[in-house]
């Protein structure tokens, strides 16, 4: 269905994996540091995409020229097989050029997210995808009218569905949910609208607040932009990360009824959606594109509760290492193990490729090839977006990465990651047709976490000192508290906000600081001693773009299980585990998510995974206190 495929291609232009990664850095850095992003090498090509703006602008009025043809076809679909091919081949036609347009004005516009002109063209992208949606809104409808019976037989009779045969039988599977034509034409109409609260977001945060500036205990000047923050949060000065929270989180509360207004705005507009299509909640709505059990979800959070005291035994931990007794949120960052360890790009690049081995050779050559190539911006600039992710929809091109490099070990596992989510696109578009390249964020976030465990496990190897060895294993406990346990308490925030709007709560940003904050201390083990959680640090629930992306986060607390399996398997499986996980990469989006990891032998549904990773966090914690224990002998 066209409005579906539009959620998902926007999905994959900003896959993101920045701001709400504690453990993963990259996104600290001081948007002031531009020097070396002067070198073109670390600055993105985007004439493989059109050769110049006026290309671009060409492309664009051609799509909107053929935008009423998608309409076409309206009331024949079920004529024959044959125009069932065409129509959709003409559907696919039209997004796969729209989604190069979206790729090029989206990147361009976050190098300057204050720039007019890169808003400007992402707004007329997302205008033209509106009513090429409107347009092609008759055809969900119309194939449920059809009906499964003479849909499977167009299948079986006219090879050339065969790519399309996924999208049908995923359109028949949601028929209780597919609307009147009128109705689903409406609904297409409301797209840019809702994406409003989003884009306000977006741009208070990003271009339009007067961030703080503070001196810190050695006379740096910080500016507390979101990298600013993400860089001196890690001060090894408490008294300068204490000052840093203050301010930092000070200014976002001025912002509090604002932001939570924007949020608020974005859960209506969800609750809205679910109920004019029939779900039973707004979690079983967005789950339902990927077919993934709500299962799933709950089971999650329910394991992740059950055994929050490993988490708390983390924290202890972390207070033992740094040696503070009266453990606060402010002690969350700075590395357990100090490191004089630097990874500039090069460097980055070497080690990603060295950690690589157990992918086989063929894999390791395409990333050496492509790394050379100009597809990231590596550098902070001013009015860059912060963060990092890789943009992916350019089917004929190549994937873009967006990073904001800091010379530590937080940006080397940050480039192997997206460079994760890149090699999952680059063998998904080599395999699969443009139809079947459209994966989850399910999968591809395994892709690109087992990509981080694998330099874990090199870094690791390498070590030489037992202080290196120490390191790492606290970035290792830091990633699983990041990814793991804090994506599952982001989860269970906006499990709760949107569930608290279908009870017909009123939803203001005070009320979010305050669910939030209750979360955040039964996380952290405020009322057991462990962590103070304080009124300062509950609005950090408007810190996190991620609660605009309708139930994205809880995907990278399965990705870390479904990661650490295949890690595993890679390690000790030989030939057999490493075909198994290249098949899994260039699966794509060939089959719903939970299925294809079913076939490589993952149950997501189970507890088993979930477990799993808490038994790696927990025989970590063990390692580390061996170390620490015999030191004190």
């Amino acid at each position: 269905m066209a409005n579906v495929n539009l959620k998902r291609q926007v999905a994959r232009l900003v896959c993101v994996s920045a701001l709400i990664w504690s453990p993963i850095g990259a996104q600290a850095q001081p948007q002031e540091a531009t020097a070396v992003a002067a070198d073109t090498q670390y600055v993105w090509d985007l004439t493989p995409f059109y050769p110049s703006n006026e290309a671009w602008e060409e492309e664009l009025e051609r799509l909107r020229g053929e935008v009423d043809s998608l309409s076409a076809y309206e009331g024949r679909l079920g004529k024959n097989a044959g125009t069932l091919l065409q129509a959709l081949d003409a559907r696919s036609a039209f997004y796969k050029e729209a989604a190069r347009l979206g790729t090029y004005a989206s990147n361009l516009r976050n190098t300057n997210l204050g720039d007019p002109q890169g808003q400007e063209m992402l707004g007329r992208v997302q205008a033209l995808m509106q009513a090429a949606s409107a347009a092609g809104a008759f055809m969900a409808p119309e194939i449920v009218a059809i009906g499964e019976r003479r849909i499977l037989k167009f299948i079986e009779r006219e090879p050339g569905l065969a790519k399309h045969s996924k999208m049908l039988r995923d359109t028949l599977r949601r028929a209780p949910h597919v609307l009147s034509p009128e109705t689903e034409q409406a609904l297409s109409l409301f797209g840019t609208a809702l994406s409003a609260s989003q884009n306000v977001r977006d741009i208070l945060a990003n271009a339009e607040i007067d961030w703080p500036r503070i001196t810190l205990s050695d006379g740096t000047e910080a500016h507390l932009t979101s990298a600013g923050y993400g860089l001196y949060r890690e001060s090894p000065n408490r008294q300068d990360r204490i000052a840093v929270f203050d301010a930092f989180w000070g200014k976002w509360s001025e912002f509090e009824s604002s932001l939570g207004a924007a949020l608020n705005g974005e859960v209506q507009g969800n609750v809205a959606l679910a109920k004019a299509r029939n779900y039973d909640n707004t979690l079983q709505y967005f789950l339902s594109g990927d077919n993934i059990p709500e299962e799933v979800y709950r089971t999650l959070v329910e394991v992740t509760n059950d055994r929050i005291d490993v988490l708390h035994r983390y924290f202890r931990l972390r207070a033992r290492m740094l040696g503070v007794e009266d453990l606060g949120y402010h002690d969350i960052y700075p590395a357990l193990v100090e490191t004089d360890l630097t990874f500039p790009i090069d460097k980055t690049r070497d080690h990603t490729l060295a950690s690589m081995d157990l992918l086989g050779p063929e894999f390791s050559e395409k990333f050496a090839e492509a790394s050379l190539e100009r597809w990231m911006h590596v550098y902070p600039q001013p009015g860059k977006r912060s963060g990092a992710y890789m943009s992916g929809a350019a089917y004929d091109v190549h994937p873009l990465i967006l990073l904001n490099h800091q010379d530590n070990y937080g940006s080397a596992s940050t480039y192997a990651h997206e460079w994760g989510h890149a090699m999952h696109q680059v063998l998904t578009n080599e395999n699969q047709p443009y139809e079947l390249a459209d994966f989850s964020i399910f999968t591809t976030e395994i892709a690109a976490i087992a990509q981080e465990l694998l330099l874990q496990d090199h870094m690791l190897e390498q070590a030489k000192t037992e202080d290196e060895r120490l390191f790492y294993l606290g970035y290792a406990l830091e990633q699983m508290r990041g990814t793991y346990f804090r994506q599952v308490m982001f989860s269970e925030f906006e499990l709760a906000i949107h569930e608290a709007v279908e009870r017909g709560e009123a939803l203001t940003g005070a009320r979010m600081t305050q669910m939030y904050g209750e979360i955040l201390k039964r996380y952290h083990g405020h009322d057991q001693g462990v962590m103070d959680i304080t009124e300062r640090e509950m609005v950090e629930w408007a810190y996190i773009p991620h609660f605009y992306y309708k139930f994205y986060v809880y995907q990278y607390a399965t990705s870390i299980a479904g990661a650490a399996y295949f890690v595993d398997e890679l390690k000790t499986g030989g030939e057999a585990a490493r075909e198994n996980y290249l098949d899994f990469l260039k699966a794509g989006g060939s089959d719903y998510p939970v299925d294809i990891l079913e076939e490589a032998g993952l149950d997501m549904a189970s507890p088993t995974p979930y477990n799993a990773v808490i038994d790696r966090m927990d025989a970590v914690m063990d390692e580390i206190e061996a170390i620490l224990d015999a030191r004190t002998q």
